[in-house]
Formats: C-alpha cells, sequence, structure tokens
C-alpha cells in the first residue's frame, strides 16, 4: 500500500483570491500554475493501491479559503481511498468552533495548518487550545513549513525549529513537518530526530533532485528515515512522478564518487503505513 499523506482538495480558481493567483506565477516562470482537482486525475497518476490524506486550506491573509464541508464532501464521495483533515486559520475569530464542527460534526480525522500563509507561529500560546485539543482527541497535525511564492506570507513563521517548541510542550501530538522544511531540511531533521512524535513528509520535492538529494543524505547520516513519509502535493505534481523522481536520485551520481542513498530505504519510505504511524486506520476498515 502506498499512502500519500499530503494531497489537495479545493476548487480553482473558486477558493482562491486574485491576489494568489497572480503571484502564483512566480512558481512556474510567468506561467499561472493549474491548480484544478479532479479525482480521477489524481487516481490516473497513483498507484491502485494508494490511500490518501486530503485537505483544503485556510489562510484569510494570503487569499486561500476552503471550506471543512467543501473536504468532507470529497472524501464522502471516495471514502474506500481518501482520508480528510479539517483546517483552520487562527488568525480569524471562530476557529475554535471550527475545529471542533470539522471534526465531531464533519467527521475529518487531523488538522491542517498554513502558519506562514495565514500570518501566524505555530508555538503560539493563543494556539494551545488547538494543540490540546489534538492531544485529547488524537488527532495528526500536518503543518506547511518551508518557502512559498506569496510575498505578504512571512517565512519566520514557517520555520522547523517552531515546532521543536510546540513538541517539547505537546509531546503527544503527531505532527508533520511538510516538504522537509524545504529549504530549512537542516532544522527540519534535527526536529524529527529529537521528537518520537514529529514527522516530515516528502512532498514536491522531487523535481529538486539535487536539494532532495542533499537532503535525504542528511536524513540518512542522522539516521531518521523512519521519521520521513510519503506525499505528492497532488495537484502540484503525482503521486507517480514522485515515486519515480525518488526511485531515480541515485542516477545522477553516476561517473562520481558521491555517497548513495539507501535503496532499501527509499522503498521503505515509498511504502511506508503513515496511517499506523499516525494512529489513522484504512478507510475501508475505519
Amino acid at each position: 500500500m502506498i499512502v500519500d499523506v499530503h494531497s489537495h482538495a479545493w476548487e480553482y480558481p473558486l477558493h482562491f483570491a486574485d491576489d494568489f493567483r497572480q503571484q502564483a506565477r512566480r512558481a512556474r516562470a510567468g506561467v499561472e500554475v493549474d491548480l484544478t482537482v479532479r479525482y480521477e486525475d489524481y487516481r490516473r497518476a497513483a498507484t491502485p493501491d494508494t490511500k490518501t490524506v486530503v485537505f483544503g486550506g485556510k489562510a484569510r491573509l494570503s487569499g486561500l479559503w476552503v471550506d471543512d464541508e467543501y473536504v468532507a464532501n470529497y472524501v464522502g464521495s471516495h471514502p474506500d481511498t481518501l482520508i480528510g483533515f479539517l483546517s483552520v486559520d487562527p488568525t480569524q475569530t471562530g476557529w475554535e468552533r471550527e475545529l471542533e464542527e470539522g471534526h465531531k460534526g464533519l467527521g475529518l480525522r487531523g488538522i491542517k495548518l498554513l502558519p506562514m500563509y495565514a500570518g501566524f507561529t505555530p508555538d503560539d500560546s493563543r494556539l494551545d487550545p488547538l494543540w490540546k485539543y489534538a492531544t485529547k482527541h488524537r488527532l495528526p497535525v500536518l503543518l506547511h513549513t518551508g518557502t512559498t511564492f506569496i510575498s505578504q506570507a512571512p517565512l519566520d513563521c514557517t520555520l522547523p525549529r517552531l515546532l521543536d517548541r510546540v513538541a517539547v510542550r505537546f509531546p503527544d501530538v503527531k505532527i508533520i513537518m511538510a516538504h522537509l522544511g524545504h529549504p530549512y531540511e537542516p532544522e527540519c531533521v534535527v526536529t524529527i530526530r529529537k521528537h518520537p512524535n514529529v514527522y516530515a513528509d516528502v512532498s514536491a520535492l522531487h523535481y529538486r533532485p539535487y536539494q532532495l538529494y542533499h537532503s535525504l543524505m542528511l536524513v540518512q547520516e542522522y539516521g531518521v528515515w523512519d521519521k520521513v513519509l510519503f506525499g505528492s502535493d497532488y495537484p502540484f505534481t503525482t503521486v507517480t512522478a514522485s515515486i519515480d523522481g525518488l526511485r531515480k536520485l541515485n542516477a545522477m551520481l553516476e561517473g562520481t564518487a558521491l555517497p548513495r542513498l539507501d535503496t532499501a530505504a527509499i522503498e521503505q519510505l515509498i511504502r511506508r503505513d503513515s496511517l499506523a504511524l499516525l494512529g489513522l486506520t484504512p478507510p475501508a476498515t475505519a
């Protein structure tokens, strides 16, 4: 079984402000990225045994807002393969009510946060109710960490070291740092090594192969392969493209004396049962 812990559900461009769409052109050399999500397209570019975590996102500062009901309906149309996460923007009033409604009312099974896009730090004491709720109800929390093309999104809200502070105070929460904290991978690696319940995913990294090689070499040298989870970041890329990219990393080293990544560890990463690690049972048996 392949578990993709990082995939999106939204209606594009409806759920995005015009400003977000304009700035997104910086992501791909001045061309507006097509962020259309179609379940059929996702499945065509995934293995038949793929189970997928999906979420929308809420970040008023950056112009992204997907109601949790939309995600719940998307998951409800494909309950055998999809697991839904809710999202909150703690800078907006009513977020604690949305947290409980998304979980208890809509049956969503984890939390997705966008600290940089919404303009908050995850270690802010105002978020203590969220971390306490996640602890009590055993909800995994996946956060965007790393870079962005949105100018008003502050980079200092996204540093992996901020999750170190959270994990010290709330050690029982399963935390996933998206994108290996790119481009702050060293911070990410030392943080996941330090905390038993803190993980990272490799979503949306394969199209920067040398940087991904270097990042996974850090993972290898620090001995934390078991803390890295597979993710795609669809619709930015796909499951099969992400798998192919991981498997090809050593090929670019031919003719050099550079050390090789452990191919068995890469295969274990691709096939890791992240549902079990995160306390999520497969949809078919939930």
